[in-house]
């Protein structure tokens, strides 16, 4: 049995507690969440047990598909007969005995001191993305794991998701499209636009708490580009903006509090990867007068047509479902790999990844390195806006190129 301790009970919860009701339902049953921690007790046990404590936070979005929009989850509803220990410190929920491993979903500037004292006392550790709040605080924790010899996983939803693991299939050796040549995406004006606080939280506005968009959302677009693709981003050459240097948090439909914005709300990026293809993106939290997107999502072009969400482009054929074509075509192994137990959720599998890589003694698909590598992605995106020329991820990723980064480093005491 393994016991978990969460760290961080803000609104995202409701989303991972759906996860785990979820594999539970499914029959998996080799885990237990023993503790919650969150800087206010009452914030924890608004999670507990339904019917009993403080009321959770509400929803902040509608978006269909976006967790934030998830609420209404409960220990309780899974695990009834479990007594759920709540902690205002994380150390002394680590060092307490009542967990085997951490989740641990605070702020990313976070990421670095909780994962410390997880290894300190030799615990797994399943980390909200993006991995730390800078690269050197990301090494770091991908060192500590290492010499702890722990389980290290990065919570990186979306490659769960069946749309995303249909565009895997696809563009692999034994898909319909073949290799990925160009990729394309964009969508400006569909979050949080045209001045709100992201997810009511000033944080992600504030460059030296590691905030801005390319670094919310980038390593979620990385990753997708990189797994799906099966190849690894080599150079970025960026720009970024700030659309709207104050940002609004709502109180009962009325702006209430501005929030200044010395983080980016807006980037341009083009990108080169190691086979040969090549990509733009942009993205923007800004944007008056409606949203604009690219395609359904991301669009990938191969070498006999291209995929973008659900569709499918093949040259000589109509238009059709990608979901449909990977349902008929794709090998039965590959679903049951891609889909255990019938899962869709991708919460639910992205946790049942990390679970079974603690029982075997292994690293999860989404490890501590992949996290690391969208990491470096992201943040070429603004090294190469503040620096003025496209930049290599490797110089990145090793620390030789960090200049954005030393505001945020010195503030953590990461310099």
């Amino acid at each position: 049995m393994i016991r978990i301790g969460i760290v961080g009970c803000g609104r995202i919860l409701a989303a991972h507690l759906e996860g785990y009701r979820l594999l539970r339902e499914a029959g998996v049953d080799g885990f237990e969440i023993t503790a919650l921690c969150a800087r206010r007790a009452e914030d924890a046990l608004g999670y507990v047990k339904r019917g009993d404590g403080p009321p959770q936070r509400r929803a902040v979005s509608s978006l269909p598909g976006d967790p934030l929009a998830v609420g209404d989850q409960y220990l309780s509803d899974f695990q009834p007969g479990t007594e759920v220990a709540v902690f205002t410190d994380y150390r002394e929920m680590i060092a307490s005995g009542r967990i085997d491993a951490v989740n641990d979903f605070t702020v990313h500037s976070l990421h670095h001191q909780v994962a410390e004292a997880a290894f300190a006392h030799g615990k797994h550790l399943l980390s909200q993305k993006p991995l730390a709040v800078s690269m050197e605080g990301a090494r770091r924790m991908v060192d500590g794991a290492e010499k702890a010899g722990v389980t290290f996983g990065v919570f990186e939803n979306l490659r769960f998701a069946p749309w995303v693991r249909h565009q895997h299939w696809a563009f692999s050796g034994d898909g319909p499209v073949g290799p990925v040549q160009m990729t394309a995406m964009g969508n400006i004006g569909t979050w949080w636009a045209p001045d709100l606080v992201v997810a009511e939280t000033p944080w992600r506005h504030r460059l030296a708490e590691g905030g801005g968009m390319a670094l919310d959302l980038g390593p979620h677009f990385f990753d997708l580009i990189r797994h799906i693709s099966g190849s690894e981003v080599v150079s970025v050459g960026a720009r970024t903006q700030i659309v709207e240097p104050v940002r609004w948090i709502l109180r009962e439909g009325r702006k209430v509090e501005p929030v200044p914005c010395d983080a980016d709300d807006t980037f341009y990026a083009h990108f080169s990867l190691a086979s040969s293809a090549a990509g733009s993106m942009f993205g923007s939290w800004g944007g008056r007068g409606g949203n604009t997107v690219v395609g359904e999502g991301i669009v990938f072009y191969g070498a006999k047509g291209k995929a973008t969400g659900d569709t499918l482009h093949l040259d000589g054929e109509e238009p059709q479902s990608l979901s449909a074509r990977y349902e008929a075509d794709a090998p039965a192994e590959l679903k049951a790999r891609h889909f255990p137990l019938g899962l869709q959720n991708d919460f639910a599998l992205a946790q049942l990844d990390w679970l079974r890589a603690v029982e075997r003694g292994g690293q999860p698909e989404c490890s501590s390195a992949e996290g690391l590598r969208d990491l470096a992605c992201a943040y070429a995106i603004v090294e190469s806006a503040l620096a003025g020329r496209e930049v290599s991820v490797a110089e990145i990723e090793s620390g030789r190129l960090r200049d954005y980064q030393r505001a945020i480093d010195e503030r953590f005491g990461l310099a």
